[in-house]
């Protein structure tokens, strides 16, 4: 029945989302000048909001990520392969997309021009939403059970594990920043938030309405989601981290990519542009920041031993004497 409406339903809905692809990056590219006369009539009479510097980040990564997702998650549907892991990831970047797109749209500046092809908007919101819900109660690609190597890897203090030691370090940094940009989004009088409002990222009061979007959006979901991947680090056995890393993953290099994006673009405001002595600064700060959540997904995947849980062997008592004797994980 799976597999069916896989084939059957999923195919041609990506299919659909690929041929969107294509329009938005015809309008992106159109919006920059490479190109012209193909979206006049849109532009002019669909939806204005998308010449902002955002929506046009926001095209060129539907156009090029979303669209190589697509064609994958298509080309494994039609081998009968397994597409969960890239389905969590282009849901969470699709859900991060749309919500922060229709707030900001009816939030910002543009708010009081809605037109009908707005609510066209609302089918790829809640396409992910639903692919999100469908993915997640589906059965994992690995096992949940492990056996000697797993008792092994959640026997280490976080000391012993340096890695993850830094991973945690750097989350907790994202933590921080995400607070400081929330509160500036909230028009903190604190004199940290108008320092650097004022002399490292002045985008996040761009008039267009997005950026202030986008950081109460991390503030109030992101930043719970960070904490709990702090206790996945040190908590052993919380398998709940091999999805959600890739989902959040997912959401944050698509919020970064387009408000890194926005704010160096030509047709953002001077005012608002990021400073030349601040530049380097905040480009880093705001690299690292989207670099962070997918070096917490990759560390869970390509090590998945402190993140399962343990089942001991019949009769057994301490720790096995063979790594071999860990079955209870490795593909069969």
């Amino acid at each position: 029945m799976a597999g069916w409406l896989e084939v059957n339903i999923l195919n041609p809905v990506f299919a659909e989302f690929s041929f969107t692809c294509i329009i938005d990056l015809t309008s992106a590219l159109e919006y920059d000048g490479v190109i012209s006369g193909f979206m006049d009539f849109y532009q002019k009479t669909g939806e204005p909001y998308l010449g902002t510097p955002y929506a046009i980040m926001m095209c060129y990564w539907d156009g090029i990520a979303h669209f190589i997702m697509y064609l994958t998650m298509i080309s494994r549907i039609t081998d009968r392969k397994s597409y969960r892991t890239l389905g969590l990831f282009w849901a969470g970047s699709l859900c991060a997309n749309m919500s922060v797109f229709i707030t900001g749209i009816v939030a910002g500046k543009y708010g009081l021009d809605i037109r009908p092809a707005f609510w066209l908007n609302f089918l790829f919101l809640l396409m992910p939403v639903w692919g999100s819900i469908t993915l997640f109660s589906r059965p994992k690609d690995r096992p949940l059970v492990g056996g000697y190597n797993a008792q092994h890897a959640q026997s280490m203090k976080l000391i012993w594990r340096p890695l993850d030691l830094l991973l945690v370090l750097l989350l907790l940094a994202a933590m921080a920043f995400t607070v400081l940009r929330g509160l500036v989004a909230l028009d903190s009088p604190l004199e940290a938030c108008s320092i650097y409002l004022k002399q490292y990222e002045p985008y996040l009061k761009d008039p267009v309405g997005y950026p202030r979007v986008m950081m109460l959006h991390i503030f109030f979901y992101g930043l719970p989601i960070l904490g709990a991947l702090v206790y996945g680090l040190l908590k052993p056995g919380c398998t709940w981290m091999s999805d959600w890393t890739v989902f959040f993953a997912g959401a944050m290099i698509q919020c970064q990519w387009t408000h890194i994006g926005a704010s160096l673009h030509p047709r953002t405001a001077a005012p608002f542009r990021i400073p030349d002595e601040a530049f380097w600064c905040v480009l880093a700060a705001n690299v690292l920041y989207a670099v962070t959540p997918i070096l917490v997904a990759m560390r869970v995947h390509n090590n998945p031993y402190f993140f399962l849980k343990i089942a001991p062997f019949p009769g057994q008592t301490g720790l096995p004497n063979s790594e071999e004797k860990d079955t209870k994980y490795k593909d069969k």
